[in-house]
C-alpha cells in the first residue's frame, strides 16, 4: 500500500496576485507533528490565537496555481470562502488520509462517495 501524502484542491473563489492573476488549483501535503507544534511558538500566534490557522496552512500547502510559495502572507489574503474551505480540507485529509467519504443524500437516502476535493471550484 502507497501512502498518499499529497492532495490536490481548487478554491471556491481563488487567490488574486499582485499582477491580477488568479490562482485556484493547489496541493496541500499532510501535516507532520511539527507543524502543529511551531506555529505555536510563533510571536503572531501567541498575540492572536486565531492566526494559528494562518501559519498553519502556509506550512502544509505545497503549491498555488503558478506561485513560486506559499507563505503566511498569501494565506491571509485568501478570500473567507477560501480559508474555511481549506481549514475543512486540512481537517478531513489529515484525519483520514483521504478527500472521500461516504456521504448521504437528504432527500433520497442514497449513499455516495462525497470527493471533498471536488467541491472547491470549477
Amino acid at each position: 500500500m502507497i501512502l498518499q501524502t499529497e492532495f490536490e484542491f481548487d478554491l471556491p473563489v481563488g487567490f488574486v496576485d499582485e499582477a491580477g492573476m488568479l490562482h485556484k488549483h493547489g496541493t496541500m501535503r499532510l501535516a507532520t507533528a511539527m507543524d502543529e507544534i511551531t506555529p505555536m511558538s510563533d510571536l503572531r500566534v501567541k498575540t492572536n490565537e486565531a492566526y494559528m490557522v494562518i501559519v498553519l496552512l502556509s506550512r502544509v500547502i505545497t503549491r498555488l496555481g503558478t506561485l513560486d510559495s506559499v507563505h503566511t502572507g498569501i494565506v491571509e489574503k485568501l478570500f473567507a470562502a477560501d480559508l474555511a474551505y481549506l481549514q475543512s480540507f486540512y481537517q478531513q485529509v489529515n484525519e483520514t488520509g483521504k478527500t472521500q467519504f461516504p456521504h448521504q443524500c437528504p432527500h433520497c437516502g442514497k449513499t455516495f462517495e462525497l470527493n471533498l476535493a471536488d467541491l472547491g471550484g470549477d
